[in-house]
């Protein structure tokens, strides 16, 4: 049966690129993915010259690109900046055709529940834009799940009619922010999904996503500072991971499980820990294979 191979976000070990990408190989790694917003990694600073030793240093260790990360950290539900941001974001398009993936992982913000929202009808104009781009050359930007529940995205997702517009599933988001199920979630969204974070956290309390991603201007005083989850190492959270990966491997997904691991104080060892966990899950999972 299929074994999903396993990338790391490159940001995660926290050092340098190419100690980063070194390190990813020496794990066993087979592909990493890498922010592309801002500086030596961002499309304006990285010319075709550069681009191709980028690739070269890559595929040199026995890598690929799983995906680059577009996000600008701002969503797409501001209509007035949204110009300025749709650009960038194809821009990042274009540095992803060529470091050869045609993933690139975004935030759009939250979105609404309720389609008559004003922002929600901004929001769908930016993807229309964006899917437009990516279809035109391939490619997906993979929109992080999280901000909403999995049913949402779905909706917001149908309503595209382009799976230029995808989804980035990452199950530890999903649980932390709005405690829903990663498992079902793999099923809800199980046509857009191109790519995936290995992350895990623990929700610790319910509350409005608006305010946990700062869509709200300003938070009100008191739903400042509230801890509502916490990240924590792989297979020691709340996402049922034999259970979503088989899940993935059900409704065929062939894509990667890149790890990403945002705080701790040892990144390294807890990216080390991640990756023998999936390769363990997987190895024990029924109809899953391993490779020593």
């Amino acid at each position: 049966m299929f074994e999903f191979p396993i990338g790391v976000i490159l940001e995660s070990f926290r050092t340098d690129r190419s100690s980063a990408i070194r390190m990813a190989a020496q794990l066993g790694a087979k592909g990493i993915q890498m922010y592309a917003t801002a500086g030596e990694n961002s499309p304006e600073n990285l010319n075709a010259q550069a681009r191709r030793e980028l690739l070269k240093e890559v595929k040199d260790s026995g890598l690929v690109f799983s995906a680059l990360c577009g996000d600008l950290g701002r969503g797409f539900g501001n209509k007035e900046l949204n110009p300025e941001l749709i650009e960038k974001s194809k821009r990042i398009v274009d540095l992803a055709k060529d470091l050869e993936t045609d993933i690139v992982t975004t935030h759009i913000g939250v979105v609404p529940a309720d389609p008559n929202h004003e922002r929600y009808q901004i929001m769908q104009e930016a993807c229309f834009e964006l899917a437009s781009y990516a279809d035109t050359v391939g490619a997906h930007f993979a929109i992080e799940t999280g901000p909403e529940k999995a049913e949402t995205l779905k909706i917001f997702l149908d309503s595209l009619h382009s799976t230029g517009v995808a989804v980035n599933l990452d199950p530890a988001n999903l649980k932390m922010v709005t405690n829903d199920d990663p498992v079902q979630a793999v099923y809800t969204l199980q046509k857009y999904i191109v790519h995936t974070h290995a992350k895990d956290g623990n929700h610790l309390l319910a509350g409005n996503p608006e305010y946990i991603y700062g869509v709200v201007h300003p938070v009100p005083v008191e739903f400042q500072g509230v801890r509502y989850f916490e990240e924590v190492a792989l297979g020691t959270g709340s996402v049922d991971f034999p259970n979503y990966l088989k899940a993935l491997e059900e409704i065929g997904y062939r894509g990667f499980l890149t790890i990403e691991r945002e705080v701790g104080e040892d990144p390294a060892a807890d990216i080390a820990t991640a990756y023998r966990f999936l390769k363990k899950t997987m190895k024990e999972n029924e109809g899953f294979r391993t490779e020593d």
